[in-house]
């Protein structure tokens, strides 16, 4: 075991291998927040309002706006917005979750070879990464269960602005519209983002909504598809929120249910991780 700053451990697997399973072990465990009922039905109701209105604002973009907007669309493959097609990948899932999955064996990687004091810091950050993952995975997951039932196909397939075009249970990527996942996993990451780091919460949102507009510019979904996404992405992230919230891990509950923010570490307290991690 490390003894100081500099000190290095004597059986660095075996520790990373502890670090792990005592990080899934803080995930899985049983809730043990004394206000978690109160959470559950304050989270229910916010479920219930904010799916509500989105509901209605997806019926009337599908009957009213989807078809007139895809057809003022520029064509499907046009050159000049090559710089759309780069932009609209920041929010494919695949990335995202990768990034953040590497971010997080980075931190399993670097646990042992710190400090007590230094190894509390980064686990309290990677705790924050934990929560950013999984509420991106959950959302994405949950999106892609619902595309498979609703098989909504996406624009001009069969060459018609169609916006009631189905093939239920089909599993044909032509008819995954419905909601966008490129939507669900951007709003699901600005959501997670912004309740851990609040002071990010209007840059992650202009980032949602501008990948929102690249897939209807880019003719890959219907308005709709992309606001199904974008509360598929929030309603994800929320549930992941109360599920480490209960588990007391980078939330806590107050009074009336509400979920806050537990202090995390600053970013001087991460740079001294960093000089430990790499210290001689």
């Amino acid at each position: 075991m490390a003894t100081g700053p500099g000190a290095r451990p004597a059986n660095y697997l075996t520790l990373v291998g502890q670090v792990a399973w005592q990080s899934v072990a803080r995930l899985v465990r049983a809730p043990s927040h004394s206000r978690r009922a109160e959470a559950r039905r304050a989270l229910a109701r916010r479920w219930i309002g904010v799916a509500t209105l989105m509901a209605l604002a997806i019926g009337i973009l599908m009957f009213a706006v989807d078809v007139a907007a895809i057809k003022q669309m520029p064509a499907r493959g046009t050159a000049s917005l090559w710089w759309l097609r780069i932009f609209t990948d920041f929010g494919k899932s695949t990335y995202v979750l990768w990034t953040l999955a590497g971010l997080l064996f980075v931190i399993l990687l670097v646990q042992p070879l710190l400090s007590d004091v230094l190894r509390s810091i980064l686990i309290a950050f990677g705790v924050r990464i934990q929560y950013l993952f999984f509420a991106v995975l959950f959302a994405v997951l949950c999106g892609e269960f619902l595309k498979y039932i609703i098989g909504r196909s996406r624009p001009f397939v069969g060459g018609d602005a169609n916006a009631f075009f189905y093939q239920h249970f089909a599993g044909n990527p032509a008819f995954e519209s419905l909601p966008s996942g490129h939507a669900t996993t951007a709003f699901a990451l600005a959501f997670a983002v912004s309740a851990v780091w609040r002071r990010m919460t209007l840059f992650m949102f202009v980032y949602a909504v501008l990948i929102c507009v690249s897939r209807v510019v880019l003719l890959a979904h219907h308005p709709s598809d992309v606001v199904a996404g974008g509360l598929t992405g929030i309603i994800g992230a929320m549930i992941v929120q109360y599920w480490f919230a209960a588990r007391r891990l980078g939330f806590k509950i107050v009074s009336g249910g509400a979920i806050e923010t537990l202090a995390g570490p600053s970013w001087p307290a991460l740079k001294r991780v960093a000089r430990g991690a790499f210290a001689p």
